[in-house]
Parts: structure tokens; C-alpha cells; sequence
């Protein structure tokens, strides 16, 4: 978006317009996880995109989004209409106090999931908005502690892949300068589980940084010896061995090993991922911006991840996280999937196994002809200056 902004005195701007955009991006492949293996899922066809595009009264404007998988798009939707009108004419620097006001406008639906996500597109968006106008990235605005994120890549690792492709994308994204793999496991055979990560490890190497995903479909007795099974690969983590809400069973696997366990990305809200905090059932915490609400509650994750000594790897969204995560103080990790990338004009520099910070200002990011063609529905409030 270009900005024509004035300057006025501190707290003087209004938000006076803004659009809601719902957009499908079609996936080139089906998408099959454990999920889909063990009959709970379908394959999955597209990604729901919610959009907010705001404007103030001076010209500064601000882009963000959030995201919805197999279900909840038209949902985030509809419900971010009918909550947008309590934006116009508010100052966008009152960032946490407009997510609570969104938060009470629909709060006989809750406070977690998707009344909560739809929220998390106005808050990046405020955010975006807050950077641009100061002149800085979003992690720079936040106060960056590196310019560049550790990344791995997850797209080329899931279930429907044939082993031999398998090998192809892992070894692909290391040349392009891809830091780590992650694998998806968790399918009904836990021998094919097995056979497939122990080749993608001969087939890169020892030094290559490895993980795997399970995506909650094992229980408890199997997620033990999995988690035994994996010791000797030298794995970065193990994520969602278990059910997302299972704290207990977490930490005693965290407890047992010496493989990090890694979950956190179905959790909704602060208050979840402080129950999983307490328990201590997670080596690495993996929070989700667009899920539990936007940039505003996601800081308040990374709070108590940080005093409780957690690592970080944020999950999906790089194009989002990868600002969020170079807040962080200890080292993290960025979730790399190029399947957001045709919805922006800019694109992430990867090499050295490390995604870069963008410098541009706010999130670096503007919407791309195609997302505007993928565009299925619209809606505007307030009058645009």
C-alpha cells in the first residue's frame, strides 16, 4: 500500500477506513499429515486468508492478517464484520486497549479460537501500522535482538510425499539455504515412520539440525516409545507427540528424554499456553501470532516463555513470525513455508540456513494482484481519506 500521511500532534489520528478481504489460496498438492492418515482430517486444498487493511484520518495505513486451515474462514469473516465498526474513529496507538474493545464486542463467543483469530488480523494490522508510521520494522519497533532467524522448512516433509521425493525436497531446501527439516510421522505404520526419518538423516547427513511432527496422533504408551525409538537421530524436537491439551503427558515425556518436546501451535489464547507453561510441557514453545489473537497476546506468550527458560519457534506465518521471533532473546527458530508467498508483492532472503529480517518498515509486506484475484469477498467500513 502507499502511504500519504501528515503529521499531527500524539494521539490526534483516527482510524477512519479500513477493508476486510476473505481469500483462498488454492495448495498446488493436497496436503496430508498424520491427521489425515488416522481418518480425522481430510486432505487439505487451501488456505483461508482473513485480511484487514486500515487507514487513518492522516493517511498511515497498516496491513495484517490471519489464517484459517480446512475450516473457520467464512467464520473469521463474518465475525470480523460484525466487530470492525468499533475501530472507526479510535487512535490505532491504543493497541492493547482496541484488542480488549474488539475482544467484549463478541465476547458471548469467547475469548479463544476463532472469535479471537479474527481479532489477530485488526491487531497486526495496528501493529503494521505503528512501524510504518515510526519508520522501523516490525522487529525493530518491537526491539530486535539479531537481524536474521534460524529457519527450517516443513512443506517438503509431509505424508503424501514418496520417500524418494522426500529426499529431493529436504536436500533442495538445504541447498537453497535452509537451515534445518522437519518431517511429518504419526502414521498408523510407526515402522514407516521410522524408515522414512532414518533416510532423510543418511541421505543429509549428520551436521543437518532435523525435526519431527506427529501432530497429536499418538497416545501415550506409543508417543514413549517413539520418543525412546528417536533418541539416537540427534533431533532437534519432537512435536505434538501428544494431544495439544495433554500438559500432563508432555512433561513426562519432556522429563524422560533428552530430545526436545516441542507443541504450543493449537493453543489459542494466553492463558492456555500458560497452563502448558506451568506444567512445564515444553521445551520449545511454539505460540501462533494469527491463532491466539495477533501480536498483542503473543507478546504476552513470549513474557512467561522467557522467565520460564522455554526456546521458541513460532509456528507458520514466517512472513510474520520471522519479526516476532527476533524479539526473542534466546535463539529461535522461523517455520519456513513458501505457500504465503504468492499473496505479497516482497519476498523473505533466505541463506545460511537463516531467514532476514526485513528492513522495511512495518511487517515489509503488500498484497499482490493475485490475492486480490483470489479474493472471494469484501467489506469496508468508515470512509477512506
Amino acid at each position: 500500500m502507499t502511504t500519504l500521511a501528515t503529521t499531527s500532534p500524539a494521539g490526534s489520528d483516527t482510524i477512519a477506513w479500513l477493508r476486510l478481504s476473505a481469500c483462498a489460496l488454492p495448495l498446488a498438492t493436497p496436503i496430508s499429515d498424520a491427521k489425515v492418515l488416522t481418518g480425522r482430517q481430510k486432505p487439505m486444498t487451501e488456505v483461508a486468508l482473513l485480511f484487514v487493511e486500515l487507514r487513518t484520518a492522516d493517511g498511515h495505513e497498516g496491513l495484517g492478517f490471519s489464517y484459517s486451515k480446512r475450516a473457520g474462514g467464512p467464520g473469521q469473516f463474518a465475525h470480523a464484520q460484525e466487530i470492525a465498526p468499533a475501530l472507526i474513529g479510535e487512535d490505532p496507538s491504543d493497541i492493547g486497549r482496541l484488542w480488549t474493545k474488539l475482544c467484549w464486542a463478541g465476547a458471548s463467543v469467547g475469548r479463544s479460537g476463532l472469535a479471537t483469530q479474527a481479532i489477530g488480523a485488526f491487531d497486526v494490522a495496528l501493529w503494521d501500522l505503528k512501524a510504518r508510521r515510526a519508520g522501523l520494522s516490525l522487529a525493530k519497533l518491537l526491539g530486535a535482538y539479531r537481524d536474521s532467524v534460524a529457519c527450517y522448512n516443513t512443506s517438503g516433509g509431509f505424508l503424501h510425499t514418496p520417500l524418494d521425493q522426500l529426499l529431493v525436497n529436504a536436500a533442495a531446501s538445504i541447498e537453497r539455504g535452509i537451515g534445518g527439516i522437519k518431517l511429518k510421522v504419526g502414521q498408523p505404520d510407526r515402522a514407516e515412520d521410522i524408515r522414512r526419518v532414518a533416510a532423510v538423516r543418511q541421505h543429509l547427513g549428520d551436521h543437518v539440525p532435523l525435526m519431527v511432527d506427529a501432530n497429536q496422533q499418538w497416545d501415550r504408551p506409543t508417543a514413549q516409545r517413539m520418543c525412546r525409538t528417536f533418541e539416537d537421530c540427534d533431533l532437534v524436537w519432537i512435536e505434538e507427540p501428544l494431544d495439544a491439551y495433554d500438559h500432563e503427558g508432555h512433561a513426562a515425556l519432556a522429563a524422560a528424554f533428552d530430545t526436545p518436546i516441542a507443541t504450543g501451535e493449537m493453543l489459542t489464547s494466553p492463558a492456555e499456553h500458560g497452563d502448558l507453561i506451568r506444567h512445564r510441557a515444553a521445551d520449545y514453545l511454539m505460540p501462533d501470532a494469527p491463532r491466539v489473537g495477533g501480536v498483542t497476546p503473543f507478546l504476552k506468550i513470549v513474557a512467561q516463555a522467557e522467565a520460564a527458560g522455554l526456546m521458541l519457534a513460532p509456528h507458520f506465518a514466517m512472513e510474520l513470525h520471522v519479526h516476532l521471533a527476533a524479539a526473542y532473546p534466546t535463539e529461535p527458530w522461523v517455520e519456513h513455508f513458501d505457500w504465503l508467498e504468492p499473496l505479497f508483492n516482497e519476498r523473505l532472503q533466505i541463506g545460511g540456513g537463516r531467514i532476514q529480517v526485513p528492513t522495511r518498515p512495518g511487517l515489509g509486506f503488500s498484497l499482490s494482484e493475485q490475492a486480490r484475484r483470489w479474493t472471494r469477498a469484501q467489506a469496508e467500513f468508515g470512509r477512506r481519506p
